[in-house]
């Protein structure tokens, strides 16, 4: 794993050892970055489920102006640390070890961009995004990667959904508010 372009181009990131998570490949990671380019430029981003934190990270490399990551497995969250800290991250972000909901329940903060990969098979996407709505901007974007067979629904609260693509085994869902979408057309 590494950065793929940015300020941290080229730095090798850990993954955690073992089956618990799925690191993004870079095919997957490009198409996102791809799909909201324009969006990274000073966006607060919540990398919810972070595994290795690299999606965060690849954020702040093309220029985020922050990043809150959660990550509720330990020996992923020491990953985290070792990745955000090789990068030189540490000021820009905040890293929680704890669950989702519990984080998105306690939460104040709002974010422009969101980035979910929570574990496959668990129904946890369809729970998880009624709870983030409160904590985005109006004109944020919500990117979901998932199991290709879990129907995410068109529109959640006042997020439509823009584009949904399978990359092999993997499903990257993109919503954006509906502010935003009007003004994209």
């Amino acid at each position: 794993m590494r950065v793929i372009t940015g300020s941290a181009r080229g730095r090798k990131l850990l993954a955690p050892e073992g089956f618990d998570t799925r690191p993004t490949t870079d095919l997957v990671k490009e198409a996102i970055f791809s799909a909201v380019q324009f969006d990274i430029p000073c966006a607060h981003v919540l990398d919810l489920f972070a595994g290795s934190g690299q999606i965060a990270i690849e954020a702040l490399s093309r220029g985020a102006a922050g990043a809150t990551l959660i990550e509720s497995n330990r020996k992923s969250f020491k990953v985290i640390e070792q990745n955000i800290a090789a990068c030189g991250f540490q000021a820009q972000t905040q890293r929680l070890c704890t669950d989702a909901v519990s984080y998105l329940l306690r939460c104040r903060e709002t974010f422009d961009i969101a980035f979910l990969d929570p574990p496959y098979h668990h129904g946890i996407l369809p729970e998880i995004l009624p709870l983030l709505l409160p904590h985005m901007q109006k004109n944020g974007v919500i990117v979901c990667e998932h199991e290709p067979e879990l129907q995410l629904p068109e529109k959640i609260g006042e997020y439509l959904l823009k584009k949904r693509k399978k990359y092999g085994k993997i499903t990257v869902s993109i919503y954006r508010g509906e502010e935003e979408a009007d003004s994209a057309e």
